[in-house]
């Protein structure tokens, strides 16, 4: 499981010209999942996004959490988390999740934020998504799974 997360001032995720999401300070996370990932994957993955500490406390120090600082969250499904690019110019993504897979594994992480943070918003999976935000920073992590 891969997670590529923002610290922003504000994003939002529109499908087709609407706007399905909206937060202010917090994270824009991009998650992607492959088969090997489990439930058990993604707790750990969530709790550790969820304790980083990479906002600025009074001093300028990287010290709070999200939970400290009362952050929102918007989390979107990313299967290009997974794309090869060692062939060729042309990425392959035989690594990424099959969608069903995937799919149930995005909603559990999306239910898991839910029950320690008030705001969530989210993405639809599979759907042609435009995404805008305003990094603060920038400020940006990449969580992958193998690395925990």
């Amino acid at each position: 499981m891969r997670f590529v997360i923002q610290r922003v001032l504000n994003g939002s995720v529109s499908v087709a010209g609407e706007t399905i999401g909206a937060i202010q300070k917090g994270y824009v996370v991009l998650a992607g999942v492959s088969d090997e990932d489990t439930e058990q994957t993604a707790e750990k993955m969530i709790r550790k996004m969820l304790h980083l500490r990479i906002f600025e406390d009074a001093d300028g120090k990287t010290n709070l959490s999200l939970q400290d600082v009362q952050g929102e969250i918007l989390f979107l499904s990313q299967f290009t988390l997974y794309a090869d690019c060692r062939k060729g110019n042309r990425p392959s993504f035989v690594r990424a999740g099959k969608p069903e897979h995937a799919n149930a594994l995005y909603e559990y992480m999306i239910a898991l934020c839910k029950k320690e943070c008030p705001v969530v918003e989210h993405g639809r999976f599979g759907a042609d998504m435009k995404v805008s935000l305003t990094n603060d920073g920038p400020f940006t992590i990449v969580l992958d799974s193998a690395d925990l």
